[in-house]
């Protein structure tokens, strides 16, 4: 496993992200919950991967239940990642969340606290003041944000008057926005960019096309399933197909390789089975050449989905009964 080192912070560039433990979105049922989830972070935690990611959203608290009890007495092995979700977000709640966030986790102190988004009526400031209560209170080490733009994220590391570790974003060969400002900065502050859904939702995996789409309701209500991105995709996904057979590897395995082959940047895929998850901590591993990297930037480049209100629209008429 590969590590990076931000603000004396050590991490594993392949980390876990747990949005399915629990939550019915991935449809992986209670068998998954009970059994598999928990046996995923202990193989995590064998394999070196010190980054679970988790909150309070996810299956409203069952993932931290989950990953705290998986955690056992290995937790110090473990970076512990949460978040709390920002409906009225002032100090007080924001504490409140915190240790019951705690209680669920079972740790006495969150390595990582992150606000799950942007509230658009409540200001930063009494945010980031819950958040400075819970630092000086030992209860949060390290505090983070998640879908922040640039500008809401300098405005976080002021109102908190100290550093905001992380920002938590989508970010994969499907979702490049952050290429623009959040990585640049991460690299010259540093601080860390947490790249979620790094295989576009498993759509980089290869393993979907229009005649074979991916069932349950998280992937069927993302547009990038649409049969007509689906095959738009093909170009990107046989890119990858290439270089994954140059390393003797998956394509998965070559699109979070390039993903995390961005300084400053940390990849958090889920995973279905302990099975693969060793597929995606074996992608640390692997490096890409920088004409490999550069090659496959271009291919994500060309790609060009339906996407907004044209795919709104689409993805409201497949639903409808006539």
């Amino acid at each position: 496993m590969r590590y990076i080192e931000v603000s004396g912070v050590r991490l594993s560039a392949i980390g876990l992200g747990t949005w399915q433990f629990g939550s019915w979105e991935w449809g992986y049922g209670s068998a998954f919950a009970q059994g598999e989830a928990g046996r995923i972070v202990e193989r995590a935690l064998d394999l070196g991967i010190n980054l679970i990611d988790t909150a309070e959203a996810y299956g409203l608290g069952k993932s931290e239940r989950i990953v705290g009890g998986a955690l056992g007495g290995r937790r110090k092995e473990a970076f512990v990642a949460t978040k709390v979700f920002p409906i009225m977000p002032l100090a007080p709640v924001v504490e409140h969340r915190a240790r019951a966030s705690a209680r669920r986790l079972g740790v006495d102190t969150i390595d990582l606290y992150q606000v799950h988004w942007p509230n658009p009526v409540v200001p930063i400031g009494p945010q980031m003041d819950g958040m400075r209560r819970l630092q000086a209170a030992g209860l949060v080490d390290h505090v983070g944000v998640s879908n922040f733009s640039l500008a809401q994220w300098e405005a976080a590391e002021r109102s908190l008057g100290s550093p905001v570790l992380s920002n938590q974003v989508q970010y994969s060969l499907v979702a490049r926005t952050p290429d623009a400002q959040l990585i640049p900065y991460a690299q010259a502050n540093d601080r860390l960019v947490i790249a979620y859904s790094p295989l576009g939702q498993g759509l980089l995996s290869a393993r979907y096309d229009a005649t074979h789409p991916p069932k349950g309701a998280a992937r069927s209500n993302n547009a990038l399933f649409l049969p007509e991105n689906l095959e738009r995709a093909q170009e990107l996904l046989d890119t990858l197909r290439e270089v994954a057979a140059a390393h003797d590897a998956t394509p998965a395995q070559v699109a979070l390789a390039w993903v995390i082959s961005h300084h400053n940047v940390v990849a958090i895929p889920g995973a279905s089975g302990v099975a693969q998850l060793e597929a995606n901590a074996a992608a640390a591993d692997l490096d890409l050449s920088a004409d490999e990297i550069a090659t496959l930037a271009r291919a994500s480049d060309a790609f060009r989905p339906v996407q907004g209100v044209a795919a709104l629209g689409k993805l409201i008429r497949r639903r409808l009964p006539f």
